[in-house]
Protein backbone atom coordinates (compact mmCIF):
# COMPACT_ATOMS: atom_id res chain seq x y z
CA UNK A 1 0.00 0.00 0.00
CA UNK A 2 1.81 3.02 -0.92
CA UNK A 3 2.07 6.04 1.88
CA UNK A 4 -1.00 8.13 0.54
CA UNK A 5 -3.61 5.34 1.16
CA UNK A 6 -2.31 4.88 4.34
CA UNK A 7 -2.31 8.69 5.43
CA UNK A 8 -5.91 8.81 3.02
CA UNK A 9 -7.22 6.05 5.68
CA UNK A 10 -5.93 7.60 9.28
CA UNK A 11 -7.58 10.90 8.04
CA UNK A 12 -11.30 9.17 7.18
CA UNK A 13 -10.56 7.19 10.70
CA UNK A 14 -9.79 10.64 13.08
CA UNK A 15 -12.44 12.81 11.24
CA UNK A 16 -15.26 10.11 12.04
CA UNK A 17 -13.98 9.64 15.55
CA UNK A 18 -14.33 13.70 15.68
CA UNK A 19 -17.02 13.87 14.08
CA UNK A 20 -18.74 11.51 16.09
CA UNK A 21 -17.25 13.12 19.25
CA UNK A 22 -18.93 16.73 18.34
CA UNK A 23 -21.96 15.05 17.74
CA UNK A 24 -22.12 13.33 20.83
CA UNK A 25 -21.12 16.17 22.70
CA UNK A 26 -23.48 18.43 21.15
CA UNK A 27 -26.13 16.21 21.72
CA UNK A 28 -25.09 15.60 26.06
CA UNK A 29 -25.24 19.64 26.21
CA UNK A 30 -29.04 19.86 25.64
CA UNK A 31 -29.51 17.96 28.78
CA UNK A 32 -29.14 19.09 32.82
CA UNK A 33 -28.04 16.86 35.14
CA UNK A 34 -31.39 15.83 35.85
CA UNK A 35 -31.81 14.78 32.08
CA UNK A 36 -34.16 17.12 30.64
CA UNK A 37 -33.78 19.13 27.98
CA UNK A 38 -32.18 22.98 28.42
CA UNK A 39 -34.54 24.23 25.50
CA UNK A 40 -38.10 22.99 27.00
CA UNK A 41 -36.96 23.98 30.93
CA UNK A 42 -40.47 26.57 30.50
CA UNK A 43 -42.68 23.75 29.93
CA UNK A 44 -41.58 21.69 32.89
CA UNK A 45 -40.86 24.30 35.38
CA UNK A 46 -42.86 23.52 38.23
CA UNK A 47 -41.44 20.03 38.28
CA UNK A 48 -38.29 22.09 38.98
CA UNK A 49 -39.09 23.80 41.43
CA UNK A 50 -41.10 20.84 43.25
CA UNK A 51 -37.51 19.05 42.85
CA UNK A 52 -35.89 21.63 44.42
CA UNK A 53 -37.69 21.60 47.63
CA UNK A 54 -38.11 17.73 48.00
CA UNK A 55 -34.03 18.10 47.95
CA UNK A 56 -34.43 20.43 50.77
CA UNK A 57 -36.75 18.81 52.99
CA UNK A 58 -34.97 15.55 52.54
CA UNK A 59 -31.74 17.02 53.49
CA UNK A 60 -33.22 19.03 56.41
CA UNK A 61 -34.30 15.86 57.69
CA UNK A 62 -31.55 14.04 57.35
CA UNK A 63 -29.67 16.56 59.29
CA UNK A 64 -32.27 16.25 61.80
CA UNK A 65 -31.56 12.51 62.39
Amino acid sequence: MPIGDILYIIAIILFSFMTFTIIRNNFLSKFDEQERRKDLIDEYEDDYVSDKTENKEDKELKKKD
